[in-house]
């Protein structure tokens, strides 16, 4: 099993930035790539950003490329967001999600093994 552990949402105002931190421990060895999905009220999960644990490719949804960046640091299991430029249709919850080798991943999906609790971002306009 993986836990994962979200922190820094909170509210801000359109333009600011935010950092998403996510802390990964118990199994971290099976994790093949790692990722983050949001959720609007009503809506399903979307795809943000994903990245592969040992090469650190990278691969970001069309609405926040250029303004977001994900970043992992394998030492210390820990997964990153940098949310820059942000904007009110970015307000959702924010999963932090892990896979685990040995099955089939779409690097821009939203299938993932583990999921944190989530963290809240709001975007005020």
């Amino acid at each position: 099993q993986v836990q994962l552990v979200e922190n820094g949402g909170g509210l801000v105002q359109t333009g600011d930035s935010l950092r998403l931190s996510c802390a990964a421990s118990g199994r971290t060895s099976e994790v093949a790539a790692m990722g983050w999905v949001r959720q609007s009220p009503g809506e399903d999960r979307l795809f943000v950003a994903s990245i592969t644990w040992s090469g650190g490719s990278t691969f970001y949804a069309d609405s926040v490329k250029g303004r977001f960046s994900i970043s992992r640091d394998n030492t210390n299991n820990m997964l990153y967001l940098q949310m820059d430029s942000l904007k009110p249709e970015d307000t959702a919850v924010y999963y932090c999600a892990a896979r685990s080798y040995g099955s089939s991943w779409n690097a821009r999906g939203s299938d993932y093994d583990y999921w944190g609790q989530g963290t809240q971002v709001t975007v005020s306009s």
